[in-house]
């Protein structure tokens, strides 16, 4: 392997982490708590809202049904209000962060519909407030399976990152397309696809081991 294929390598790599990073962050910042308030209030819950319930998730099922390309494209004018432009790294951080809040959120409320109701009543009958009950139960007893829920997020984004590249947005996604596609070097796409499936498996792996090591401590702290 030649040392500038080497070096191109290593920058996209280093755009592809930049890019994942940033969304992942917001998009789990921005989607367990839209989760949490998925599940809160539905039917029956501690803050049951119906209307509030059914609007978020309209809108949480009509972002995750529009295919990613197509909703990087169409929030075009949002990303250069936001960033200044529509190309590059830091650009394809918005489209990210919108597709992957709404797979976040989706993911959490699985976890958090998970947890026992049982253990939602004995809180009220102790007199805990609604915020008491999700900060202190609710999200302790789910915490494995929203990290889980990341992990799955955070994979998917690095697919999203490579197919960023096609519209100018920078890193593994874009070098396979520029060098290995257009210019016909299938070295150049062969490695992208390495280091894409080397990078997956890490990122996997990672998230494996914090989601076994709470629930760990979870099932210690029970008994």
């Amino acid at each position: 392997m030649s040392p500038i294929l080497v070096g191109l390598l290593l920058n996209g790599l280093q755009e592809t982490c930049f890019m994942v990073a940033v969304s992942a962050a917001l998009a789990s910042i921005a989607g367990v708590p839209l989760g949490v308030i998925l599940v809160v209030t539905d039917r029956g819950h501690i803050l049951e809202n119906l209307p509030v319930n059914r609007v978020l998730g309209a809108i949480v099922n009509a972002t995750r049904s529009t295919p990613f390309i197509i909703l990087m494209i169409a929030i075009i004018p949002l990303t250069r209000l936001i960033i200044g432009t529509s190309i590059g790294t830091e650009a394809a951080t918005v489209p990210l962060t919108i597709a992957a809040a709404p797979f976040v959120a989706r993911l959490a409320e699985a976890s958090l519909r998970e947890v026992d109701p049982g253990l939602i009543e004995a809180a009220q009958a102790m007199g805990a407030t609604p915020m008491q009950i999700i900060l202190k139960f609710l999200l302790p007893e789910a915490r494995p399976g929203i990290i889980a829920g990341i992990t799955i997020t955070v994979v998917s984004l690095i697919g999203y990152s490579a197919m960023a590249g096609a519209v100018g947005g920078g890193g593994l996604g874009d070098l396979g397309i520029r060098y290995g596609y257009q210019r016909f070097q299938p070295d150049v796409m062969l490695a992208v696809v390495v280091v894409l499936i080397i990078l997956v498996q890490a990122v996997q792996s990672l998230g494996d081991w914090i989601a076994r090591r709470l629930n760990k401590r979870l099932i210690r702290s029970k008994s």
